[in-house]
């Protein structure tokens, strides 16, 4: 039991997909110094400029932010405003000092009017001070695998240990959308907090009047980092991801993105889950974990094939593996079995411990 439950733990965090390197060649240009289109579903890179090149990311940092106060279970416990918070330099909603306000307020006033004074509310009161919220921040971009990012305030102030990058970006917020509530917060137009007369506007234009099929998003600025953005945006059964960084044209450059992306590639479906659809000699039925889902080009279509890696010897229910490849290039492995997939005590543990790192949705 001990060997079978080592390796299905194994198997549930096998990297699905090696996407980051698979960019079809784009035929767009974008005014950003760094830029990444990313499917939504699959975390398979689309098109990418400079994506791995460390750079300030201003207020993009806010999604980070967010993420961590909505998944910490207090949305509705109220916060008291510091006078370190209020006195937050830059954009504000204009807390007052001793003001009590509940902390999924201050996540709308962080996400819609980017509130500094909120992004230090919401850091004192989840994490006790900014050093604590930025270890928390720190600690959730290693478990998403954003292995060229570092923060060290939850506004995203200029800052020399303060960073990150185009893909990482895209990784966070591919994460934060599988989030019900955060998904809610960055794609309303507006919201009214029970401490306010007047409504917090979005200043996500993208969303509110340039883009229709636009689901969420946070924008950044500072003089430093120049304009930062990063958006969602859906099209039939297609998501995407896109990102700028330093970018002159930002709300052209997304737009431009997601109309290549929706215009060029499908949704096609590589395995379903269930039974294998093959016979292999001295072998019972073989069965898929999951269904996997790729985007891809018309003509990456008659490029795509696969093998079955089957182990020689092995007394778990784990039998092999099925290895999916673009031309002669690997693209993902999914875990092979013996038997059906059932909800087992260790497989809903497992599908927690994916959910709390970002790997799978609620």
């Amino acid at each position: 039991m001990k060997k079978r439950t080592i390796i299905w733990l194994i198997y549930s965090f096998l990297i699905v997909s090696l996407i980051h390197p698979f960019q079809a060649e784009a035929a767009i240009s974008v005014s950003a110094r760094n830029a990444v289109l990313m499917d939504m579903q699959s975390g398979r890179v689309l098109y990418e400029k400079a994506a791995d090149e460390e750079e300030l990311i201003a207020s993009t940092t806010k999604i980070m932010t967010a993420l961590i106060a909505v998944e910490s279970g207090k949305l509705e416990e109220k916060v008291k405003a510091s006078h370190n918070a209020v006195y937050t330099e830059g954009s504000s909603i204009y807390l007052k000092e001793g003001e009590k306000m509940a902390l999924k307020d201050l996540v709308y006033g962080l996400m819609l009017r980017s509130g500094n004074d909120a992004a230090m509310a919401i850091a004192e009161h989840v994490g006790g001070s900014q050093e604590g919220f930025a270890f928390l921040m720190n600690e959730k971009a290693a478990w998403l695998g954003m292995n060229h990012s570092n923060f060290d305030n939850p506004h995203g102030l200029d800052s020399d240990n303060h960073y990150s990058t185009a893909y990482d970006l895209a990784v966070l917020m591919r994460s934060a959308m599988q989030n019900d509530t955060f998904r809610e917060i960055t794609g309303a137009d507006r919201y009214l907090s029970e401490n306010r007369d007047y409504y917090w506007f979005n200043k996500n234009k993208l969303l509110t009047k340039y883009y229709d099929y636009c689901t969420g998003g946070k924008t950044g600025y500072t003089k430093a980092a120049g304009r930062t953005l990063v958006s969602t945006a859906k099209k039939g059964d297609m998501e995407l991801v896109a990102v700028t960084l330093n970018a002159g044209d930002d709300w052209n450059d997304h737009q431009r993105m997601y109309e290549w992306g929706f215009e060029n590639f499908d949704h096609v479906l590589l395995q379903e889950k269930g039974k294998v659809p093959v016979n292999v000699p001295d072998k019972k039925s073989l069965y898929y974990t999951r269904d996997v889902i790729w985007p891809v080009t018309a003509s990456e279509k008659q490029s795509l094939h696969s093998k079955l890696n089957l182990l020689s010897n092995t007394d778990s229910s784990l039998v092999g593996r099925h290895v999916i490849y673009l031309e002669d290039s690997p693209i993902m492995a999914t875990a092979v079995v013996d038997s059906p997939s059932e909800r087992t005590l260790l497989s809903y543990w497992r599908e927690r411990a994916n959910r709390f790192m970002g790997l799978a949705s609620w």
